[in-house]
C-alpha cells in the first residue's frame, strides 16, 4: 500500500526517468544491444530506489505545534512555534513543510528542510495576525517528503489543528464606576468591631455557613436566636449585558460597520465591568447569550462570543427584552446594572426598550451609529434617545468604538435633561 502511494507520487522527472528506462530496455531487447538494456536498468532503477527510499520514512515524523496567545485582539500578531521531529533511525531526505493558515490570517507558512539527522528536531516559527474577528482553524501541518534527485514527493498530512480566537478591539475605559450603578448589601469591611463599639453593630440571624466566631453572644441572649455580627459589605455586584445584533439596526460592511462596532463597544464595556468585579451575562435580541459565569471566566466566555458574532435575521427585540426582564428579575429591586448596545432604533421600539427598565437600578444605553451626521436624527437615534432618557436611562451616542471612553465618562451625566451627546455640540470624546 505505501509503495503503491509512493509510485502514485513520483514527479515529472521521476516519470521521465521511468519512461526513459522503460523504452532504452525495450529497444534493448528488440536491437540485442547490452549496453542500452545496462544503460535503461540504470535509468529505470534510479527512481525506483528512489520511491523505495522515500517510502521507507513515510511515517516517521513527529509534529507539535503552539499557538501563542491562543486568542488576541484584532490587529495583533500570534505566534506559531512548531517543532518537527524525526523518530527514525534514518536521515530524514528533504522535506517541504507547510501549515495549513486561513488566507485571513496570512496564508500558508512553508519552510524547506535540508535533512534531519535520526532522533533530531527543527524549530520553526511564524507569525500570524488577522484584522477580522474571529475563531479560525491553524493546521494541520502537510509535509512533503522528497529524495536529493527530485524523483518522488509525498504528501503527508497530520490530523492536529489548533484553534486561534481573534477577538474584537478593546478599548480603554476610564476607570471608576458610574453613580448608582453599585450598590451596597450584606455586610460592610468598615463596619468592623475596631471601628463600632460591641454595642454599636447591627447584628442578623445566623446563617449556613457563618463562622461562629462572628456569633455576637449579647444579642442572642437577648433574641433567643444565634446572631452574628455584620463585618463584611459586599458590593451587589450583578449585571447585564445587552446587545442589538438584528440586520435591520446596522448598515456598512467590513470593519467600519455598525455592527463591528457595536460589538467592539459591547466587549470593551464587558471586559471593563468584569474587570472592576462585576458577575455579568450577555444578552441579545435572541435572548441569553452568555450566563454568569465564576472565578473570573466571564470575559473569556464574552470574548469567545463576540468573536463569531454575527448578525441576526430576528424582526423585533421582544425574545431578548424578555430576557433582560428575567435577569432583572433575579436581582432584588434598586440592584445591578444594564449596559445595552444598539444600532438604529426607531421611536416605538426605543418605547419597549424604555419599558424595560425596573426600579432605580441603573440602565445606559449606547447608541452606535457611525454616520450620525448624515442621517436623520429622529430615525438614527435622536427620537429614540429622547424616549430612553425620558424613562431614567442613560443615553449616549458614538460614530465609533474608539469614542466610546470619552461617552463612558459622561454617562453619568446623560440622564434626560442632557440632551445632547458627546459627539455633538459641547461634548468631543
Amino acid at each position: 500500500m505505501i509503495l503503491r502511494r509512493a509510485l502514485a507520487g513520483l514527479t515529472t522527472r521521476g516519470r521521465s526517468f521511468v519512461a526513459a528506462g522503460t523504452t532504452a530496455v525495450v529497444c534493448a531487447f528488440v536491437l540485442g544491444e547490452r549496453d542500452l538494456l545496462r544503460a535503461g536498468v540504470l535509468v529505470l532503477a534510479l527512481p525506483l530506489l528512489c520511491v523505495l527510499a522515500v517510502s521507507r520514512t513515510r511515517y516517521r515524523l513527529a509534529c507539535a505545534r503552539r499557538l501563542t496567545p491562543s486568542r488576541l485582539p484584532v490587529g495583533h500578531e500570534a505566534r506559531a512555534d512548531l517543532l518537527m521531529e524525526n523518530v527514525s533511525r534514518l536521515p530524514s531526505g528533504l522535506l517541504m513543510v507547510e501549515d495549513q493558515v486561513p488566507y485571513t490570517l496570512g496564508g500558508r507558512a512553508r519552510f524547506v528542510l535540508d535533512r534531519i539527522e535520526p532522533r533530531g528536531s527543527r524549530e520553526l516559527s511564524y507569525r500570524i495576525r488577522s484584522d477580522v474577528r474571529g475563531r479560525y482553524r491553524v493546521g494541520p501541518l502537510v509535509v512533503r517528503l522528497t529524495d536529493p534527485f527530485g524523483m518522488v514527493e509525498l504528501v503527508r498530512s497530520f490530523s492536529q489543528a489548533d484553534t486561534l480566537t481573534v477577538t474584537p478591539a478593546i478599548v480603554a475605559l476610564p476607570p471608576g464606576r458610574l453613580a448608582g450603578a453599585w450598590t451596597g448589601g450584606g455586610d460592610s469591611p468598615a463596619r468592623t468591631v475596631a471601628s463600632a463599639g460591641e454595642d454599636d453593630i447591627a447584628p442578623r440571624e445566623y446563617r449556613h455557613g457563618d463562622d461562629l466566631r462572628r456569633v455576637h453572644w449579647r444579642s442572642t441572649a437577648r433574641r433567643g436566636e444565634l446572631m452574628v455580627r455584620r463585618e463584611e459589605q459586599h458590593w451587589q455586584n450583578s449585571g447585564t449585558l445587552f446587545m442589538d445584533t438584528r440586520r435591520r439596526a446596522h448598515w456598512g460592511e467590513g470593519p467600519g460597520s455598525s455592527f463591528e462596532q457595536a460589538v467592539s463597544v459591547t466587549a470593551s464595556v464587558g471586559v471593563h465591568l468584569a474587570r472592576a468585579g462585576m458577575g455579568l451575562r450577555l444578552v441579545t435580541d435572541a435572548g441569553e447569550a452568555v450566563p454568569p459565569a465564576v472565578d473570573g471566566a466571564f470575559e473569556g466566555l464574552l470574548l469567545d462570543a463576540l468573536a463569531v458574532a454575527r448578525v441576526s435575521d430576528e424582526g423585533s427585540l421582544t425574545p431578548g427584552l424578555a430576557a433582560l426582564r428575567g435577569a432583572s428579575a433575579l436581582r432584588r429591586e434598586g440592584e445591578g446594572l444594564v449596559v445595552a448596545v444598539f444600532g438604529a432604533l426607531d421611536v416605538e421600539e426605543a418605547r419597549h426598550v424604555a419599558a424595560a427598565r425596573r426600579g432605580t437600578s441603573t440602565f445606559v444605553a449606547v447608541l452606535v451609529a457611525p454616520d450620525l451626521a448624515t442621517h436623520d436624527e429622529n430615525a438614527h437615534g435622536g427620537g429614540a434617545a429622547r424616549v430612553l432618557r425620558s424613562a431614567g436611562w442613560r443615553v449616549v451616542s458614538v460614530r465609533s468604538a474608539a469614542e466610546l471612553a470619552g461617552a463612558w465618562a459622561l454617562a453619568d451625566h446623560a440622564t434626560e435633561d442632557f440632551a445632547r451627546d458627546h459627539t455633538g455640540n459641547g461634548g468631543g470624546a
